[in-house]
């Protein structure tokens, strides 16, 4: 075997929140290896990313507007990669994301937590919808777009991106812990179920990023300087940073590539040594 990510170019894959911050470095990354690409997010049809990316890397890179959760948009959007690419070899999914609605005040409750600030004033439709747009829609775009991958019979590759919340949940956060935790299993499940017509399905288990969704928590939105809760992360973090959306590549590359053809039901932590640091 030939040691490299050759055999990736001009394979087909469908990513979905391919142009969030983590997203858009994977949506590179794979353009790099020679992958055409058919983006899907909710304004992806508005934005010039795609044209630009097929000008750079010389693949074929579409842009296509549609939620994660919707089933009807999703079709039309698996009936849209057909005519301007052809059989879909990969998905990755990657939409996903936690909302201020999802989030406790308080990181532990004690008698004097008022509740609106705990557990029990959490809006439990922002609670679903955190869960629903994480959970729902990676099984939602699986069902939908790997239906090549068991027709034909010529296998394929599904990619989840789940989070170190899902192995290690964090405070604040429970919507979004548990939508990771049902995606580690989701992933596991799956890739039993298909592995006999040759289809893989693995995840990658982000440590810590700053991202649009998580800003909020980490930093002063008027300094710009780590509040408390970022601190600590870094601090339980052994290399001491935020990782960067582009230490996710090499991992995806390997998940992808016949390199790790026996590697299925796995998920692979990508957090500077977090999950093996115990605090002290």
């Amino acid at each position: 075997m030939k040691y490299s990510f050759d055999d990736l170019k001009g394979r087909n894959c469908v990513i979905t929140g391919g142009f969030g911050i983590i997203g858009t470095a994977l949506t590179r990354g794979l353009a790099s290896a020679g992958v055409n690409l058919a983006v899907i997010s909710r304004k992806a049809g508005e934005d010039p990313q795609a044209a630009k990316i097929a000008s750079e890397f010389g693949v074929k890179c579409i842009g296509i507007s549609a939620s994660a959760l919707d089933k009807d948009a999703l079709e039309k959007a698996y009936e849209e990669v057909h005519k301007k690419l052809g059989r879909i070899d990969i998905l990755i999914n990657c939409a996903g994301g936690n909302s201020p609605k999802a989030t406790c005040a308080a990181e532990q409750m004690t008698a004097e937590t008022p509740l609106p600030d705990s557990f029990y004033g959490l809006d439990i439709s922002g609670f679903k919808d955190v869960f629903d747009l994480n959970f729902q829609g990676t099984v939602l775009a699986t069902m939908i777009f790997t239906r090549d991958m068991v027709k034909d019979g010529k296998g394929g590759n599904v990619l989840n991106i789940s989070s170190m919340n899902s192995i290690r949940p964090l405070t604040k956060i429970p919507a979004y812990s548990a939508a990771k935790g049902a995606i580690n299993n989701f992933t596991q499940w799956y890739s039993v179920h298909v592995a006999p017509l040759g289809i893989r399905c693995n995840a990658i288990a982000p440590g810590f990023f700053l991202t649009n969704q998580n800003r909020f928590l980490l930093t002063d939105e008027k300094t710009g300087e780590l509040k408390p809760r970022g601190k600590k992360i870094i601090s339980n973090t052994p290399m001491h940073k935020f990782g960067e959306p582009e230490d996710l590549v090499g991992t995806m590359l390997y998940l992808l590539s016949d390199i790790s053809s026996f590697v299925t039901g796995t998920i692979i932590p990508v957090d500077g040594g977090y999950a093996a640091f115990g605090g002290v």
